[in-house]
């Protein structure tokens, strides 16, 4: 704070606010004096107390440093405790995974070998009751197509005698028709011709 003062002289800084009264009992110089006194008390204070806050905060970097190296170093064994741990546990989980790995591998083998042993007697199986079906199939249809072959030359005999019966027959029917055209035709001829 600036004391204001009527001599016209630069206000000096103050730390303690005077009252004007104390400048009109005391007079201005030697008002000024405890002013400039008090300003150098408070400078070589203000000087102190810096150095003191510089030599604190020097003091608590070293520490805080010193404290920070700490718990560097605890971590750094953490990590490597746990690093350790896990690398043992995942070598142990590895270990156990290779062999439940081989245990299912073998498991799945056998089990394929027994399914495809399996799938050999059901397929063997499955040709022979097809063999004797289509065996069966075959002993029926070649006596059916025996059958038929025998039809067809019974139908071929039927028809060849069939027609044989109707080329006759229309032999006869044509000499009687021939014979029935020709005799008119030759009564007629011969009732012109005389």
């Amino acid at each position: 704070m600036g004391a204001n003062h009527s001599n016209g002289v630069s206000p000096v800084p103050v730390t303690a606010k005077l009252s004007r009264k104390f400048y009109e009992t005391l007079g201005d110089d030697i008002a000024n004096e405890l002013v400039e006194w008090f300003n150098q008390v408070d400078a070589t204070y203000r000087a102190d107390l810096l150095q003191i806050n510089e030599l604190n905060f020097s003091r608590f970097d070293a520490k805080l440093e010193q404290r920070i190296a700490q718990l560097d170093a605890k971590w750094d064994r953490k990590w490597n405790q746990f690093e350790a741990k896990l690398e043992k546990r995942l070598a142990q989980l590895e270990v156990k995974f290779e062999q439940r790995l081989a245990e299912f591998k073998l498991e799945v083998l056998g089990q394929l070998s027994q399914f495809r042993t399996d799938m050999e007697q059901r397929f063997e199986q499955l040709d022979s009751k097809w063999s004797d079906r289509l065996a069966g199939l075959d002993s029926r249809w070649t006596g059916r197509l025996a059958g038929l072959e025998a039809r067809v030359e019974q139908l071929e005999v039927r028809i060849d005698q069939r027609a044989a019966e109707t080329k006759a027959e229309l032999m006869k029917w044509m000499f009687v028709y021939w014979a029935g055209t020709i005799v008119p035709l030759g009564g007629v001829i011969y009732l012109l011709v005389r």
